[in-house]
């Protein structure tokens, strides 16, 4: 029998075939509720890879990225991974959550970062979501008899996600796109990145956003030149999530008697420059959609800048706008580096425990967040909204206009503890809900009050993307 103990700080046990297997191996472990204080260089990640030749089980801490070229130039093999239909399905048939990293529970080999044993123990997922086995180095090591080492990760120490450094952003937006192209370009970074003009409805909306004296009806003017735009306007409002009492005839009806003045003006801001980029065709496995995670966000950040105090409150309209653009780098980077556009989806999907900024900058040198601010500089869109964009993932920013980035690091973050969006839940500092005077009740009950609308809400991210 293995030796067996229950850390204080759990009461769940590891599922039975787990049990059964470490039984079997005469294994010591010690079980663990999972916790953000665990050291990243102790914990395993566990990835399923295939390609033609068939699976690879492959091993590496979560204080390192998995990358792909070094893997490929290691195997002579493309690898990426296993679809997450197929995992499930492994996963079902031994009544598993997560996959453990134990190379005796698959048949497919095993290749794992030599530097795992350094370190005096390991915490593997048991298979139990949330529950962790912590086995003894040397233990461990006598689980990898069959596999094969050799060094796969590259350590986030030497990537360094610019998140707090905008003066940096042209430069290193400049340099990325030189890598990219291999050669020197001495051009404006307007003309090297080759973005599209902003379209004639999106640059009329945006005077109309700036003009104190603007109304209903020069905003409906501007909509009903754009039929597609109209219809859209028109839809949303009939929409359930709005429940609006009787039909909706006109754009001028959606606006005074549902939406109303600001959120039309940002709504349609939203819809028309989400046509300038279009979807990429390619997207990391298990992504929530991008239009449907864009609007979960802008529901989500109008329910809580309506909790905040009302002395606080930033402008509702563009609290709005800034949750559903705020993925818009994800567009741009798709747009301005196609080839390397499908290599980042790929390595999104054997990291599942980093954030996207880790991989942009591991590939590229930058994150889709910069480039996305910078777009919206270029473009002369409020400076709320850059900010809003470039900080979104720095919840301590206190800088001009934190509110915008602190709205939307918050929802982003709450969703994700939910599971839609990408990128691993993690806990979200008190000192976050502090700076926007919420608690974190208020703050739960604005994404209760999102998800119990999910159907109202997906059908509204469908009039975004249409299914062809």
């Amino acid at each position: 029998m293995s030796d067996v103990a229950l850390a204080p700080d759990t009461a769940a046990p590891p599922p039975p075939v787990i049990v059964q297997l470490l039984d079997k191996l005469g294994l010591a472990y010690r079980v663990h509720r999972e916790h953000c204080g665990l050291p990243a260089a102790q914990r395993i990640q566990a990835v399923l890879l295939e390609d033609a030749v068939g699976a690879l089980l492959v091993l590496y801490p979560q204080n390192q990225l998995l990358a792909l070229d070094r893997l490929a130039e290691l195997t002579g093999r493309k690898l990426v991974a296993v679809k997450p239909e197929r995992l499930q399905r492994m996963l079902a048939r031994h009544a598993l959550g997560v996959l453990p990293g134990l190379p005796q529970l698959t048949s497919s080999p095993c290749l794992y970062d030599e530097r795992l044993l350094q370190v005096p123990s390991l915490y593997i997922e048991s298979g139990q979501p949330g529950v962790l086995l912590e086995i003894a180095r040397d233990a461990f090591k006598s689980l990898l008899s069959k596999a094969s080492a050799a060094r796969i990760g590259e350590p986030l120490s030497n990537i360094r996600p610019n998140l707090d450094r905008p003066d940096d952003d042209r430069a290193e937006i400049t340099q990325a796109v030189q890598a990219f192209t291999a050669r020197r370009i001495q051009q404006r970074l307007e003309e090297t990145i080759e973005i599209p003009p902003l379209a004639e409805t999106a640059q009329k909306i945006i005077k109309l956003r700036v003009d104190p004296d603007a109304t209903v009806d020069d905003i409906t003017g501007v909509v009903e030149t754009d039929p597609a735009l109209a219809a859209q306007v028109v839809s949303w409002a009939a929409s359930p999530y709005y429940a609006a009492p009787g039909k909706i005839r006109s754009v001028e009806d959606a606006i005074v008697r549902v939406l109303g003045f600001d959120l039309v003006i940002n709504l349609a801001l939203g819809l028309a420059l989400g046509k300038t980029l279009s979807l990429p065709k390619d997207q990391p496995q298990q992504a929530t959609p991008y239009w449907q995670q864009a609007i979960y966000t802008a529901a989500v950040i109008e329910g809580l800048t309506r909790a905040m105090p009302r002395a606080q409150r930033p402008e509702a309209g563009l609290t709005y706008l800034a949750g559903l653009l705020h993925n818009f780098g994800y567009l741009v980077l798709a747009h301005v580096f196609p080839p390397h556009f499908s290599l980042i989806c790929r390595h999104l999907e054997v990291n599942p425990h980093l954030s996207h900024s880790h991989v942009e900058q591991h590939l590229l040198g930058i994150s889709r967040e910069q480039i996305g601010a910078w777009l919206m500089r270029y473009w002369d869109m409020p400076e709320e909204l850059a900010s809003a964009l470039r900080f979104q993932h720095d919840p301590e920013y206190a800088g001009p206009h934190a509110a915008y980035p602190n709205l939307v690091c918050l929802a982003v973050n709450l969703l994700r503890n939910r599971g839609i969006g990408a990128g691993p839940a993690s806990e979200i500092p008190q000192s976050l809900f502090d700076a926007l005077e919420l608690s974190r009740d208020k703050a739960e009950d604005a994404v209760n009050k999102v998800l119990a609308a999910e159907v109202a809400l997906r059908e509204l991210a469908s009039q975004f993307h249409p299914p062809h």
